[in-house]
């Protein structure tokens, strides 16, 4: 889109004499001077400072911040624009008069599947029935992808990876914005998902797309069945999550954490390697040690252990107390 338009599309008067193209849009950290971003969070005032982008959505009170070379485009809700934009700049559903799929050798793919254009297979690799591969995806060697899974388009699968029934990897995060009056406008995810080799994906588990970038799910993971992975989420080698845990939006695991079974996080966080997260666990802030961990919100496995200890000795003396 031309700056012109986004600023026509945002019920602006557009003021810069320029009428440069804008090819993409990214994170602060990330874009490149082509890209368009956005500062909705003072915490990431730093990267907006630093930012290459050729355009920042931002609000009046931040505009101070701008790096030179990055034009401001000032509105009242920077998110909220954002989000409107993203319909712009969403990929096509669909290629059209690309290549057919490639696939390896030895490889096996039954009857009712669908393999999406500019897609690669990889060598003895086993697609079994009615799995839909959606446009450029590329799946390793020796992996097998079990019936009924849906990989959406984009998406990258490493090598000896295994997929089990009914998982879909790709859909678009759960992710809106509001205006004034309540509606919520749609946020269009235009990233994908990596998935490192050696990985293990149970059934029924959802990992959804990256707004931008990828969510990425490193080397040697084991996830179990029933897991919901949200948008720009990190998950370090060789970790576990055990069934109905959710982990939300831009969360980074290290490596070797352990989740357990419905566990869950807050987003834009980070847990730190070789953590352990006890069943029924809610994690709202970052954990920089590493430690067991239980209870909401999570504080380490012994202190919730004397806490339940005495809430639970507090409780008796009061119930003998009425009798």
């Amino acid at each position: 889109m031309t700056l012109k338009e986004i600023y026509k599309n945002l019920n602006l008067d557009f003021v810069n004499q320029e009428n440069i193209v804008i090819e993409a849009i990214n994170n602060l950290k990330d874009a490149t001077s082509k890209e368009l971003s956005f500062l909705e969070n003072p915490k990431y005032i730093e990267q907006l400072k630093n930012t290459k982008a050729l355009a920042v959505l931002i609000s009046s009170e931040h505009q101070n911040h701008i790096p030179a070379g990055t034009t401001a485009i000032v509105v009242d809700k920077p998110y909220l624009s954002f989000a409107i934009l993203t319909k712009h700049f969403q990929k096509p559903l669909l290629l059209t008069n690309e290549n057919e799929a490639i696939i390896g050798t030895d490889s096996v793919i039954l009857k009712n599947t669908y393999l999406g254009q500019n897609t690669k297979i990889g060598n003895n690799t086993k697609i079994l029935s009615g799995v839909s591969i959606g446009d450029n995806v590329s799946i390793g060697d020796n992996c097998i992808i079990h019936p009924n899974v849906v990989i959406y388009n984009d998406t990258q699968i490493g090598d000896n990876v295994t997929i089990h029934s009914n998982t879909v990897i790709g859909c678009d995060g759960f992710g809106y914005a509001h205006t004034n009056e309540g509606e919520h406008i749609k946020i269009y995810h235009n990233g994908n998902v990596r998935i490192e080799d050696e990985v293990e994906i149970g059934s029924n588990v959802s990992v959804d797309r990256a707004v931008f970038s990828s969510t990425i799910i490193k080397k040697g993971t084991k996830i179990d069945n029933l897991v919901q992975i949200a948008h720009n989420v990190e998950i370090g080698e060789y970790s576990i999550i055990v069934s109905q845990t959710g982990i939300s939006g831009s969360t980074i695991l290290g490596r070797n954490v352990v989740m357990g079974g419905q566990s869950g996080t807050s987003g834009h966080l980070s847990i730190a390697a070789f953590t352990t997260i006890a069943a029924r666990t809610g994690v709202t802030k970052t954990l920089k040690k590493a430690a067991v961990y239980a209870g909401f919100p999570a504080v380490e496995h012994n202190i919730w252990l004397k806490t339940k200890a005495t809430i639970s000795k507090l409780t008796k003396q009061n119930n003998k107390g009425k009798k």
